[in-house]
């Protein structure tokens, strides 16, 4: 207890932070604690926790679980967040840094306010993964690895998706040995595209996935819905941008949007 702590929030995908550079986590990365600093109502209340850590490999890294405990790979949100935080605390320079995930370094910058970083190269695309049945109101259903497993299925009816109950049996489904997050995305009114995320690990609908929208952005690509940048509608009213790379037949998504810090605190008891 008496550990200073952040709050962040990357288009409502919320966090809790602490800054692990020069005291390690200790027992707040046990999963019990994890839980209990992410359980709203009676924690801090946050999707997940982030570690900011030391790295030999990249100017700065970072350690993610999920609400319920686990280690996860990689985190779009969490990773826009730990953009921005490293640079106010004067860890990076804004023009251009690198940050160690569990999947390995990317490129991170501040662009025109906005944090911004590089995904790994997109991999095991499957535009039409049949291993899924489609259901009525589902124009297309599609897989990829965008640094974590992500199913995608464009709808006719965003507004009224269930997405837990329809989300939570695919990230189940033994075609994902490791489990799957899954996305809803659907056209609107006005043209753009909105997307609902199913989370692994949160086991729940969050306010926005930045993994999420890279592979959302990957699949409307090969569906031939969307060009290369593609902007996307989250839960929480706010947009996330994907930017698709190609390099030599490798595709590499960069991710933009908000890293905010909304307040700093300390733990009393939990």
């Amino acid at each position: 207890m008496g550990r200073a702590f952040y709050k962040m929030t990357g288009s409502g995908n919320d966090f809790v932070f602490f800054d692990a550079r020069t005291e390690g986590p200790g027992e707040l990365a046990e999963a019990g604690t994890i839980q209990r600093l992410c359980r709203r109502g009676t924690g801090v209340g946050a999707d997940g926790v982030v570690f900011l850590i030391p790295s030999a490999d990249a100017d700065i890294g970072l350690r993610y679980y999920n609400a319920d405990g686990s280690l996860a790979s990689l985190c779009g949100n969490a990773t826009l967040c730990t953009s921005n935080l490293a640079v106010r605390l004067g860890a990076v320079a804004p023009g251009g840094f690198t940050i160690a995930t569990d999947a390995g370094v990317v490129q991170a910058r501040i662009r025109d306010g906005l944090p911004e970083f590089d995904l790994p190269p997109a991999s095991d695309l499957a535009p039409e993964f049949s291993a899924i049945p489609r259901r009525a109101g589902e124009r297309r259903l599609g897989y990829v690895m965008a640094g974590v497993p992500h199913v995608v299925i464009q709808v006719d009816d965003l507004e009224h998706q269930d997405v837990v109950g329809r989300g939570r049996p695919i990230r189940y489904d033994a075609a994902f040995p490791a489990g799957t997050n899954v996305n809803f995305v659907a056209r609107q009114v006005d043209g753009r595209w909105a997307i609902r995320t199913y989370e692994r690990g949160v086991e729940d609908e969050t306010l926005a996935c930045g993994t999420g929208n890279a592979a959302a952005a990957i699949l409307l690509n090969a569906w031939g819905e969307a060009g290369d940048q593609v902007s996307l509608l989250t839960r929480s009213g706010q947009v996330l941008d994907a930017t698709l790379c190609r390099d030599d037949g490798v595709l590499s998504p960069s991710l933009r949007g908000e890293g905010r810090l909304v307040f700093r605190g300390e733990l009393e008891s939990l």
